[in-house]
């Protein structure tokens, strides 16, 4: 492909706007943007978009979307008007628990590196007058944010694309996506076709029906979202005019599910609390001017849903109650089944690319990303919660994403614990196992259509059995959420005798055929070029060297491997990595096999008189597999132990799963064997310092800073990131990610939270719980690199800080002898 490639970009909204800028700033220069609406108001969702600019939020990434959103429209000068206006942007709390949620976002906001504050009603009431501040009990500023110019930065960022050579063409509707041998060759539109070696489209609601023409399916709901404006209010006559347009912050009163901006002398109001109302895109008018009332996004005010919201603004802001509405509408807007974007390649049309349900708030900082992703092979913010491949099969179904988008746009401004599962759709995805956890009152909690049990309520009886050391103290409440102390039984059980795990859930790939073991070869870090029988950990890195994955593979036959994975990302980069020559065949086998990890001091005791197989540390050493019979049953016992115990991961096919199960249980008995879940299993795997890709590495992180640089075997040959790696001087390391104790041995961080060194905000949390097996919670977070073991830290948890201490690690069993016996 030449250095400028011809790419098409569907959509000139504030998305395809910002990507042209982008793309031609990079040098591609041959970049034609098209969209069926007039130019520049083409009549999709930035058309409407009030421009409420918040930074702050749980996700890393998304915030550093919003940041650069920021940074990049306060810098464009349009010749009418501001692009941004930073009035900065205020949230209220009406209620003591989203006023305790305000801390938790100022804590997000202190890991991102966004200044933001919580204040005092009356202070409050200072930034924004028209609040009653007898009304809340106070706020969180961020000076920071404030208001897009959607429309505005729409025509500059055009503008300055047109003249580094982009086209931008109106009126001009996609009708196809053209492609030969899998490869996109152009769009056809109702005015002939434009060829192109890449495609993207960044048709908002419309991108569904974009992708069916690529054959790509994007879920997405379009969805109608109501907002209105006063007539002028006396209280803002004389604040500002129109080229000004707004003073006061905006303002989020999230409890009611409501925001605010000033329009000059009036007040626009948006809500999320009407009735969820799915809009089909197809029977849409077309826009014919480029005028409001002809906009296909703009549908008819329905008041009936906004009655209540605008009593509760009235309520709030006392200027409101002799006033009345001058105009509304319901604007369409894209959702997804878990309310981040959609970015990535088809997994079948080479050059097909989507950038999709992305908000004004994130517009630039997504666009420079798939830039990044297009020119220089990657972007520097980790995408995995945007990658359109993220979901598995299932959650891509028009069903669930009907469904699930419209429980996303119930729950926008809800307060979410980090733990909080899906309510509904639920029972999709369940292992062999399900039947007996549920005799056995598992408390199930959901992942990617997955029941998983968290704890069961039949180990409750337990409790009083546990040792003195293995009481875990009260917790506060948010901490207490979705967890039981019968977790600690699981763990004590795990550590003290045997404990059967569910491992269904996780990803299994068979890779196979005659060129599998060079494709593992070249794709990982570690030595897979082993025996069969082996078992490696190994990781998959990007060409920059930082960590898309980790993996175990397991060499089950001179051309047959295992690959337990991270989720449906890794099967798809498998997938695109593959040969052409048909010598590697790849296989997802997760839907077909179980899991059952059976660990602890006691696991050979149960598992051996069960086999005639020898499972002795001599006949199936650590890091090993093979295929045994348990009680007549086929398994592939594999020697591995996620949370640092004695004993085996057990693999069947999923019509032999409840059978499994039963046997080990029944056999067990003796032995004191109990069901473990989820949350045992999160304590025991921190224990041992076992990293979780997505919360504690990512491709920001090169695996010496990670602390999984053991995985790396520069001294094997050429494999993806290995020229990058060799190029580091792990010498100079400015950060790691380190082990914390928590000194006062009871308070419990679930991740996120900022990590102050010598009183200055230096990292934050990746992976938190309590350590049963210690007595004391443990967390993981990203730090300097000179704050060794011993070092002082405080972690700020809502509205106060927690001391801890940097520790050696692993905290248990370092010499690994209680897994290698």
């Amino acid at each position: 492909m030449s250095r400028t490639p011809r790419v098409v970009i569907i959509g000139a909204g504030i998305v395809g706007a910002n990507l042209a800028d982008e793309l031609t700033s990079r040098g591609w220069h041959q970049v034609t943007v098209l969209d069926k609406g007039p130019l520049p108001l083409t009549g999709g969702s930035t058309s409407h978009a009030p421009g409420l600019v918040y930074q702050t939020g749980s996700s890393k990434a998304m915030t550093e979307f919003a940041t650069y959103t920021v940074e990049k429209l306060r810098s464009l000068d349009a010749a009418g008007g501001w692009c941004f206006n930073q009035v900065g942007g205020l949230e209220i709390a009406t209620t003591p628990e989203r006023l305790h949620d305000l801390h938790r976002k100022q804590g997000w906001a202190t890991s991102w590196g966004v200044p933001g504050e919580v204040i005092s009603p009356e202070e409050c009431a200072k930034l924004h007058p028209l609040l009653d501040p007898d009304r809340i009990l106070g706020g969180l500023h961020t000076p920071t944010d404030g208001l897009a110019g959607a429309t505005r930065a729409v025509e500059e960022l055009a503008r300055r694309a047109v003249a580094r050579g982009a086209r931008f063409r109106g009126g001009v509707e996609v009708v196809g996506v053209d492609q030969h041998r899998g490869q996109v060759t152009g769009v056809q539109t109702d005015q002939g076709e434009v060829p192109a070696d890449i495609v993207i489209s960044c048709a908002g609601f419309w991108g569904r029906a974009i992708g069916e023409m690529a054959g790509m399916r994007v879920p997405l709901l379009p969805m109608a979202h109501q907002y209105a404006r006063t007539e002028p209010l006396p209280e803002l006559a004389g604040r500002n005019d129109e080229r000004t347009e707004a003073t006061l912050p905006t303002l989020r009163h999230q409890d009611q599910d409501l925001y605010y901006r000033q329009h000059v002398d009036r007040l626009g109001i948006g809500t999320y609390a009407h009735r969820p109302i799915p809009v089909e895109p197809g029977g849409l008018p077309q826009q014919d001017s480029a005028t409001e009332r002809s906009m296909p996004s703009m549908l008819p005010f329905t008041e009936e849903d906004f009655a209540a919201s605008w009593e509760h603004s009235r309520r709030l802001l006392p200027a409101l109650e002799s006033a009345e509405i001058s105009t509304g509408f319901n604007g369409i807007m894209s959702f997804t089944p878990d309310g981040g974007p959609l970015v990535g390649e088809s997994p079948d049309v080479s050059g097909f690319w989507i950038a999709e349900a992305v908000w004004v708030t994130h517009s630039a900082g997504v666009a420079r990303a798939v830039a990044q992703l297009l020119v220089d092979g990657r972007s520097e913010i980790e995408l995995h919660g945007c990658d359109v491949h993220r979901f598995d099969e299932i959650e891509t179904t028009e069903a669930f994403v009907d469904e699930t988008a419209q429980r996303n746009f119930v729950e926008v401004y809800d307060v979410k614990h980090p733990l909080q599962p899906r309510f509904s759709p639920r029972e999709l995805r369940v292992s062999p196992f399900h039947a007996r956890q549920k005799e056995l009152g598992a408390v199930f909690l959901e992942s990617h259509g997955w029941e998983r049990p968290h704890w069961y309520e039949a180990n409750a009886p337990l409790v009083q059995d546990l040792p003195m050391e293995w009481q875990p103290p009260s917790r506060d409440a948010w901490s207490a959420m979705y967890h039981s102390p019968i977790a600690a039984v699981e763990a004590w059980k795990t550590r003290t005798a045997v404990a059967l795990h569910d491992m269904t859930s996780l990803k299994r790939l068979e890779i196979s055929g005659p060129g599998a073991l060079d494709f593992l070869d070249r794709l990982t870090t570690n030595k897979v070029r082993k025996s069969v029988g082996s078992v490696t950990y190994a990781l998959v890195l990007d060409e920059a060297g930082g960590v898309r994955s980790d993996l175990t593979v397991a060499r089950l036959g001179e051309e047959l491997f295992q690959v337990g994975a991270n989720g449906n990302l890794d099967h798809d980069h498998f997938r695109r990595e593959l040969p052409e020559d048909g010598s590697v065949r790849l296989r997802d086998i997760t839907g077909g096999t179980c899991c059952i990890g059976v660990w602890g001091p006691l696991a050979r005791d149960l598992v051996q008189p069960l086999s005639r197989d020898d499972l002795s540390h001599e006949g199936l050493k650590y890091f090993r597999c093979k295929p045994v019979h348990i009680a007549g049953i086929p398994v592939t016992a594999m020697r591995v132990s996620y949370v640092g115990e004695l004993g085996w991961e057990l693999y069947t096919s999923a019509e032999l799963g409840q059978r499994l199960w039963d046997v080990l249980f029944a056999a067990g008995r003796g032995l004191g064997v109990v069901a473990a879940g989820r949350a045992a299993f999160n304590s025991l795997r921190l224990e041992k310092g076992y990293r979780a890709w997505g919360a504690d590495m990512t491709t920001e992180h090169n695996p010496y800073e990670a602390g999984v640089g053991f995985a790396v075997r520069l001294q094997k040959g050429g494999f993806t990131g290995r020229d990058a790696l060799a190029a580091l001087d792990q010498a100079a390391i400015s950060r790691r990610l380190c082990c914390l104790t928590i000194d006062d041995g009871r308070s419990v961080v679930l991740g996120a939270e900022p990590v102050f060194l010598d009183g200055a905000p230096s990292g934050y949390i990746t992976s938190a719980a309590f350590s049963h097996t210690l007595g004391t919670p443990i967390a993981y977070a990203w730090l300097p690199a000179t704050a060794g073991p011993g070092t002082p830290v405080e972690i700020q948890y809502f509205d106060r800080r927690v001391r801890a201490t940097v520790a050696a690690e692993p905290l248990v069993d370092p010499d690994m002898h209680r897994i290698r016996r």
